[in-house]
């Protein structure tokens, strides 16, 4: 800790002790969430999500890039294009600000998800330095059980990621189980289809023994019929899968829609039949555009890949 005189001298010179910097924050009408859009040094926006769930849970969605490269057909983020890597200070912020807030009110996070704008794995080793803050028993100390890291499919740090000996959670956006769907809404999967995706997820599971996540976004017309979730119940087979339903949060620039929740508690009833553990996730934020890349979007250009 900085002694107090010098943290003022610092102020007084206009330093920052933060690596981001709050530009609009909103919160939904049920106060259950809170969503901040900040600025980094360069002038470059990301967001972060606070959810506080019924009872001591407290959830907070951070990202790791500013844009994202891998262009998914649903998600505003990549529809906006990729602007850089984060560094780990820089992402450990995002939590650390809601933190204090939640500190405030003699509260604390419990939860941190990789979720938010950019995909984790394409700035891995980041990060990972960004969980060692999160992790540090003289900072936020937040078990590694706390903290889950959402990828599209990057085969390879899957790969990296089964080493690196910590118990953080992995989840899969998976969002088709046949190829054809999948491509046509994941570029990724031209590069990983779903065979090579699933090896890497048997390789994970062989070495931790660890639970994997599956997020599954319901998409009107797209992924969400009987034969969908028929396709689905036969790839999550394995005893150590998960799959988490989303309601979609449609997205300005995207030309998909939502699926009801009529058909999604049938794609679940579906999955549930054969077997498949599986979860339909609460919307939370809707009415503050929190879906990540939404509120960025309606403040800064579309980005260039890069």
């Amino acid at each position: 800790m900085l002694p107090k005189e010098l943290r003022a001298a610092l102020a007084a010179e206009t330093f920052s002790f933060d690596a981001v910097e709050p530009v609009v924050v909103q919160n939904s009408n049920d106060k259950q969430t809170i969503k901040g859009l900040f600025r980094l040094h360069d002038g470059n926006e990301v967001e972060a999500v606070l959810m506080q769930h019924y009872g001591e849970r407290n959830t907070v969605c951070i990202s790791s890039q500013s844009g994202c490269a891998y262009a998914c057909a649903f998600c505003s983020t990549g529809q906006a294009g990729f602007t850089r890597h984060l560094t780990p200070t820089e992402i450990f912020d995002q939590a650390r600000y809601f933190a204090r807030h939640l500190a405030a009110q003699g509260r604390k996070i419990t939860n941190v998800v990789f979720m938010g704008m950019g995909e984790p794995f394409h700035n891995y080793a980041a990060v990972m330095d960004a969980v060692r803050l999160l992790n540090d028993a003289n900072g936020f100390g937040l078990g590694h059980r706390h903290i889950t890291i959402s990828t599209v499919g990057v085969v390879p740090q899957i790969d990296q990621f089964a080493d690196e000996g910590v118990q953080v959670n992995l989840a899969i956006s998976l969002h088709a189980a046949t190829d054809d769907v999948r491509s046509s809404i994941m570029p990724v999967n031209h590069k990983w289809p779903i065979a090579q995706l699933m090896d890497a997820v048997g390789r994970y599971i062989e070495k931790t023994n660890r639970k994997v996540f599956f997020e599954y976004v319901m998409l009107d017309g797209v992924n969400d019929r009987p034969e969908d979730a028929e396709a689905l119940a036969k790839l999550m087979l394995g005893s150590l899968y998960h799959v988490n339903i989303i309601p979609y949060n449609s997205t300005p620039d995207a030309k998909l829609g939502a699926t009801g929740d009529q058909r999604i508690r049938a794609f679940s009833a579906i999955l549930e039949a054969k077997g498949i553990a599986c979860t339909v996730r609460i919307p939370m934020g809707r009415d503050i555009a929190a879906a990540c890349g939404q509120l960025r979007a309606e403040t800064q250009p579309r980005a260039h890949a890069s």
